[in-house]
């Protein structure tokens, strides 16, 4: 995720949102000030995820989320790292 991501409880959001579709995976802040998120879950779940993450939490700007397929890692739930 792209924008005002860092500082806004925009992981602990994501987490949230992963956790109440069942889908496994991470949110992770970057150097460069963005957000990457792996989620691994059926498509109706990634496209819901998807839609919750383009808006955020409250105080969050997002202004781009790029999607790419990532090879599937075992996790057991959603963290934050």
């Amino acid at each position: 995720m792209r924008g005002r991501v860092q500082g806004v409880g925009y992981r602990n959001f994501a987490q949230t949102a992963a956790q109440q579709l069942g889908i496994r995976g991470y949110a992770r802040n970057l150097a460069n000030g963005d957000v990457e998120v792996y989620a691994v879950g059926t498509s109706a779940q990634l496209s819901d995820l998807n839609g919750l993450l383009r808006q955020g939490p409250r105080w969050a700007e997002v202004h781009d989320v790029t999607e790419q397929e990532a090879p599937v890692e075992s996790h057991p739930g959603f963290v934050i790292l």
